[in-house]
Order: C-alpha cells, then structure tokens, then sequence
C-alpha cells in the first residue's frame, strides 16, 4: 500500500501557507477581465503573494465575505483557450459564494472548475 497524506493534513499545510502569505487583491467584486469584457468577477480575486502556481504565477484565490477568512475549499480549473490548469482557493467563502464561484467556472463553454470542498474537522 502506498502511504498516502491525509485530506486533513492537505488543509493544515493550505492554512500554513496562507497564514504566512499576503493575501493581494487584484481584481474587486463586480470588476471585469480586463481582456474578457464579458466576464465579471462574483467576488474579490485575487493571489497569495510570493507563492508560485503550475502557471508560473502565484496561487489564485477568491475571498468572500466571512471575516474568519477560513480556508473552505478550491477549485481545480481546466482553461481549454490558456491550454492549462491550476488551483483557486476559496478563502472566506459562504455556501451561496461557493455556488456562485463554480457557476463562474462551469457556465463557460472553455472553462470548467472541480470544486474540492473541505470537510469540517471534527
């Protein structure tokens, strides 16, 4: 058998990583793409400063409005145009702004999300 990290484990080095990370705020709620008109961002967008991603960029992630700013989940994101995938956390995130994030990803014909939601920890 293969030794395997928990999914608890997972969520604790997330944490770490964003607990010593700058959360950077690039595009505000309701802004758009600044090459996609079409697309308007649900909530704040963003990255965790000097963290790296399969990109090259730093790690995207989306805030909500829960002040605890609790790491709730990510989403795994096939882009068919960029030819890419990455991960996008979920940062703050209420239910109904989880739902709202993977319409955002799933409602585009070029886009699709997996949305990894993480378990509460008892």
């Amino acid at each position: 058998m293969i030794p395997m990290t928990s999914e608890s484990e997972f969520w604790q080095a997330m944490e770490r990583l964003i607990a010593d990370s700058e959360i950077f705020i690039e595009r505000a709620k309701g802004t758009r793409h600044p090459e996609h008109a079409q697309i308007i961002y649900p909530l704040d967008y963003g990255c965790l400063r000097g963290t790296s991603s399969s990109d090259g960029e730093e790690i995207d992630l989306f805030l909500g409005s829960d002040p605890a700013r609790r790491l709730m989940g990510a989403f795994v994101t096939v882009d068919l145009e960029k030819r890419d995938c990455e991960i996008k956390l979920l940062i703050g995130c209420t239910g109904d702004e989880i739902r709202t994030v993977d319409h955002f990803f799933n409602d585009y014909a070029s886009m699709k999300g997996l949305l990894l939601l993480r378990k509460e920890e008892t």
